[in-house]
């Protein structure tokens, strides 16, 4: 092998399997905390040092998530507190090439094409307790190299690009989890999605065709009705056709009357939908204040609320009689450990879920595409090229191919 070289351009890699000193990369430091635009700058980097049970991937395309905009910002926490070092490199989902191995990794070679989920072990071997790799990890996926405990490192679909493979990760396996091993959701149940146009409801609804269940779609937009329904749904309710639906604090008696009228009206469309006068089984909730007390209201009776985040608040205001008094359950779910990842990326491989791509960016254009996220311009999955040096590559051989033409 050629001597180790200093650092290689954007969109070229070494020899397989020889590691530069540094490498490209997107940084957060706390001196320039603030909007995506501020905080994400381009630096030169060491290349991750790997200990024992970890990998150096090459980074060919990195998907883009929330999580990133939090480190930037600084808040809700300060992420770099929680790791130790005075710079943090962000990005939660990535494909690549496996480019070096540490000591006691088995099962995996150098040159596999490979997708990673986020789901780091504090203390691998020990106990299941995780944190989010590219967020409360420093060695996220936007730089041209990322270090990953072994059991992260999961098969390519050989079907997808590059970019298509980098863009469902963290979104797809919490959705998995969700439904699948937290709400066991079961043949012929009616499942409710808040924001089914986004990066995770369009494959709660997906899942839910996978699973033989009903998903009811809440959108936005007609376009989001549209790609709802190719994607498997049931029906779709477009949200703004009840302006009033969403709980906020000190809502005037007006106000209460109107939100009580259209809770009522969006029970009443959901049966439309259903044929029947019953609520859903199962609520995929995510969005927290705004939509969780209509959440509680809508579901059925023995039903099942499932969350795993709060997008528009964390504290919760809704009427616990309607949780009692008709025996609903609400549940938790935290992204997926290792297994629960490898049986959803098995449905990805089988082509049974795909994923809903919906904007490409280049690596000079990861600052504006966190920006835009920050801004609520963009929805579905969004993925950038990191290594990749054009889009539509599908593997290490047509990359190869693709950099050696220009």
């Amino acid at each position: 092998m050629s001597e180790r070289p200093d650092i290689v351009p954007v969109g070229q890699v070494p020899e397989l399997g020889a590691v530069p000193k540094k490498m490209h990369a997107y940084v957060i430091r706390p001196e320039r905390f603030g909007e995506p635009n501020q905080s994400f700058q381009h630096e030169e980097a060491s290349v991750w040092e790997l200990g024992p049970g970890e990998v150096l991937v090459q980074v060919m395309a990195a998907g883009v998530n929330f999580n990133g905009v939090w480190a930037g910002l600084g808040k809700p926490v300060n992420v770099l507190k929680g790791h130790g070092l005075d710079y943090h490199i962000a990005g939660s989902d990535a494909s690549g090439v496996v480019w070096a191995i540490g000591p006691g990794v088995n099962g995996h070679t150098v040159g596999d094409e490979v997708v990673l989920h986020c789901n780091h072990l504090v203390n691998p071997g020990t106990d299941d307790l995780q944190t989010i790799w590219g967020y409360e990890t420093p060695d996220g996926s936007f730089a041209q190299f990322t270090k990953v405990q072994a059991q992260q490192v999961l098969p390519k679909p050989a079907h997808l690009s590059w970019e298509e493979a980098s863009s469902y990760g963290l979104t797809y396996y919490t959705a998995h989890r969700m439904l699948v091993d937290r709400a066991k959701v079961q043949p012929g149940e009616d499942v409710l999605i808040w924001g089914a146009g986004g990066g995770l409801g369009v494959f709660a609804v997906q899942l839910c065709k996978v699973m033989g269940a009903r998903a009811i779609a809440v959108v936005s937009s007609d376009d989001k009705a549209e790609l709802a329904m190719k994607l498997g749904a049931h029906g779709v309710i477009n949200r703004r056709d009840f302006p009033a639906l969403q709980y906020k604090d000190d809502m005037t008696p007006e106000e209460q009357k109107a939100h009580s009228a259209d809770l009522k009206g969006f029970g009443k469309r959901i049966w439309e939908i259903l044929g029947e006068r019953k609520g859903p089984d199962v609520v995929f909730e995510h969005v927290g204040k705004a939509t969780f007390p209509a959440s509680v209201f809508l579901a059925a009776k023995y039903g099942r609320i499932v969350i795993c985040g709060a997008t528009t608040g964390y504290n919760l205001n809704f009427d616990v009689r309607h949780l009692w008094m008709r025996q609903k359950r609400i549940i938790g779910s935290h992204f997926a450990d290792a297994d629960s990842a490898r049986r959803a990326n098995r449905l990805v491989i089988q082509d049974k879920v795909k994923p809903v791509m919906t904007r490409l960016f280049t690596w000079e254009e990861i600052p504006e595409a966190h920006q835009l996220m920050y801004e609520n311009k963009l929805h579905g999955t969004v993925a950038c090229l990191v290594g990749a040096p054009r889009p539509g590559l599908k593997n290490f051989e047509e990359t190869l191919a693709a950099m050696a033409n220009g």
